[in-house]
């Protein structure tokens, strides 16, 4: 059986490289680009992302990689965005006192944590959704995080009886914060599967798994 093709988006932000290794680590064949063919082609895509919010969705603009990530979503080919790559999949984010559109895909709100010590940094459990893909296996395992703003609210409405609604595992920081959706192709985490261990290696490896 051949390895599945993963595409990392190479689109200015940092932490990239982190993310090829353990990609190749699990037995993807990684490339890193921002090409069209190499984004819309791969069997997967993901989407880092470090720092801000608006910075990210700038980035990511400048690339054109919104159009080509909603082109994989809409055709059903799976994307994995990581921290701020999870954040900038809701319809916005607040840093600041500044609003920033996001992509829309779920509903909320990105928002500073509302803990004690900003930024949450550090290995964290999580609350897995029950029949989790990402999560098979290591559902009491610990990830970890380093980020300052998350999704603490979630409120999706099903449209359509046909409808499943997206899996949201949560985790603790001050208050509960969203750690991971798992929706149809699309899929995020908040934390770093790449910096996770054995932990990460697995659920990168899950991930990996759906796109043969």
């Amino acid at each position: 059986m051949s390895a599945p093709r993963v595409t990392v988006l190479d689109y200015g932000s940092g932490n990239i490289r982190s993310a090829v290794r353990a990609l190749e680590h699990v037995g993807a064949e990684v490339t890193l680009s921002a090409k069209p063919d190499d984004v819309l082609n791969a069997d997967g895509l993901v989407v880092p992302g470090v720092g801000a919010f608006a910075t990210v969705m700038k980035g990511l603009k400048d690339v054109d990689a919104l159009r080509m990530i909603g082109r994989r979503v809409a055709g059903g080919r799976p994307v994995l965005g990581i921290c701020v790559g999870l954040q900038i999949l809701f319809e916005e984010g607040v840093e600041h006192g500044v609003r920033t559109e996001g992509m829309g895909e779920w509903p909320g709100t990105v928002e500073r944590l509302q803990a004690d010590v900003v930024p949450h940094m550090g290995w964290n459990t999580v609350k897995a959704a029950e029949g989790s893909q990402l999560f098979d296996g290591i559902e009491d395992e610990r990830f970890y995080f380093v980020h300052s703003y998350g999704v603490q609210q979630w409120k999706f409405e099903v449209t359509q009886p046909a409808m499943k609604p997206p899996m949201v595992t949560w985790a603790d920081h001050g208050g509960q914060f969203i750690a991971a959706v798992e929706n149809g192709p699309l899929s995020a985490t908040q934390f770093h599967p790449e910096k996770s261990g054995d932990a990460g290696a697995r659920l990168l490896s899950n991930w990996t798994a759906g796109l043969r």
